[in-house]
């Protein structure tokens, strides 16, 4: 299993991801620059948290035109898996791949706290690893702009298509996102993008190891394929 963890000019995220991507048994990880044209043959790609472009214009807005975003379109297109981490989150929803755009928090702040998550499903290429019976994930949320949104009859045909795999926890919803809504995904299901950091929750030491259920959930996608 080879990770790809795209950097571009701002990222913060980065290491931290390909690290938790490190994690999962037998993976590599490389990083990709936002200037090749090439995905160096990863079977997975995580477009990272942090900052892209400086967000100037919009979070993602620029980003989503970098070189390798069109190599990581193609591969989305061609059922490659696909996660996006906050503002990785952000740019897959300007580049289309994802449906919706995340709006500025309701409080306007930056906010940064440990939240409870739902699991909708546990049955995806992203969720299957969560142990039988746990029902919720504790992961970190850090941002200014999470607040999910889509008109509601996208929503209703998202969720009528099984497209949400995430839901902040009753009472803990942070930003103000429509149906609680911290994760969805495409509709071929093979892209995923969520607000909350999972590559910060993989480590006791940092209170969690829930955040590895996902990329070991990647990896066993792959296995599989």
């Amino acid at each position: 299993m080879k990770f790809g963890v795209v950097r571009f000019p701002g990222t913060c995220d980065d290491f931290d991801a390909r690290d938790a991507a490190l994690r999962v048994d037998g993976a590599q990880a490389v990083l990709l620059w936002h200037g090749d044209h090439s995905l160096q043959d990863v079977d997975a790609v995580i477009v990272p948290g942090g900052f892209s472009y400086g967000d100037y214009l919009r979070v993602g807005a620029i980003a989503r035109f970098a070189p390798v975003m069109s190599e990581v379109i193609e591969f989305a297109r061609q059922g490659g898996t696909v996660l996006g981490i906050c503002n990785g989150f952000q740019i897959l929803c300007e580049a289309g791949l994802l449906p919706g755009a995340l709006l500025p928090n309701t409080g306007r702040r930056f906010i940064f706290r440990q939240v409870d998550l739902d699991v909708v499903r546990a049955d995806t290429r992203f969720t299957s690893a969560v142990p039988a019976g746990q029902t919720s994930l504790s992961i970190p949320i850090k941002h200014t702009t999470g607040r999910y949104y889509a008109p509601e009859d996208q929503l209703d045909a998202m969720e009528a298509n099984g497209q949400v795999l995430l839901r902040y926890a009753p009472g803990q919803n942070p930003n103000g996102s429509l149906r609680d809504i911290a994760g969805v995904t495409n509709e071929a299901g093979n892209v995923f993008g969520l607000m909350p950091h999972p590559e910060h929750a993989v480590d006791p030491l940092t209170g969690s190891v829930d955040g590895l259920t996902l990329f070991t959930s990647m990896a066993q996608a792959v296995a599989n394929v």
